[in-house]
């Protein structure tokens, strides 16, 4: 897809990934409106690439359906959605409690799955348009303590296959970014650091620069960085391998 003109939505774009997509997509021409939570950091990434801005709580259930409405309102369409905004959670699965399950649900899976239902038809009226999801190779692999973030990033993971599926010779494309660990706030806003030496973290540019190359080409997959397409090989290929290297690189379980 050609980006130049092309209106972009960029959830969570204040920040992280998102602010680093968006100046992406603004170097290659794109019209690019900025979401987020936070108005003041939102107006600032905005105001560096002369893009608009829309606001909203992606977890709360409703606001996604008024972010896609605001944003179509802007240019009059959305022809690139960039589905970035999310939050991870970390620690054994009975300690998470029930409101924070239903607003991570909302915020990582059902949010961006509205805001496709939102965005999506006028797409495909046009025959033109591209739907960009985040996920996470917590999505194709497993670690103790990860089970729900994990859990929401798979459900993502398959969405976006099936979907890409749907849309053959629609003339809208679907991409699953998968990046690893990323050198952002996301590990501390979750109540963990990351303290692993390895693997080293990449920088949201980096993984803002392999997303809007996989938006350009077309691209089913974008592995940030490309090794990680390793992990679930080896799943599938060696499970028994597959399941020591997890137990090792993922969180004690609770007693242990």
């Amino acid at each position: 897809m050609r980006l130049g003109g092309k209106v972009a939505l960029v959830t969570g774009g204040s920040a992280g990934i998102g602010a680093a997509v968006v100046e992406r997509l603004a170097a290659a021409g794109a019209q690019v409106v900025v979401h987020g939570r936070d108005a003041e950091r939102s107006a600032a990434v905005a105001e560096r690439v002369g893009g608009a801005v829309v606001l909203g709580d992606l977890a709360v259930p409703g606001v996604a359906a008024e972010v896609a409405e605001a944003a179509i309102a802007v240019h009059g369409r959305v022809d690139v959605l960039v589905a970035n905004a999310g939050a991870g959670w970390s620690g054994p699965f009975t300690k998470l409690n029930g409101d924070e399950l239903e607003r991570l649900v909302m915020l990582d899976l059902l949010a961006p799955l509205h805001l496709v239902r939102c965005l999506l038809p006028p797409m495909i009226e046009r025959r033109s348009g591209h739907i960009a999801l985040v996920g996470s190779v917590a999505g194709r692999t497993a670690v103790a303590g990860e089970a729900f973030y994990a859990a929401t990033k798979a459900a993502l993971d398959i969405f976006a296959e099936s979907l890409r599926l749907e849309l053959r010779d629609t003339g809208v494309g679907v991409s699953l970014i998968v990046p690893g660990v990323v050198d952002t706030a996301f590990f501390t806003a979750r109540g963990r650091p990351y303290e692993r030496k390895r693997p080293r973290p990449v920088s949201a540019a980096t993984v803002a620069q392999a997303l809007v190359d996989g938006l350009a080409n077309d691209r089913a997959e974008v592995w940030v960085p490309g090794w990680l397409r390793v992990a679930p090989a080896v799943r599938a290929l060696a499970p028994g391998l597959y399941r020591r290297l997890s137990a090792r690189f993922g969180e004690q379980a609770p007693g242990r």
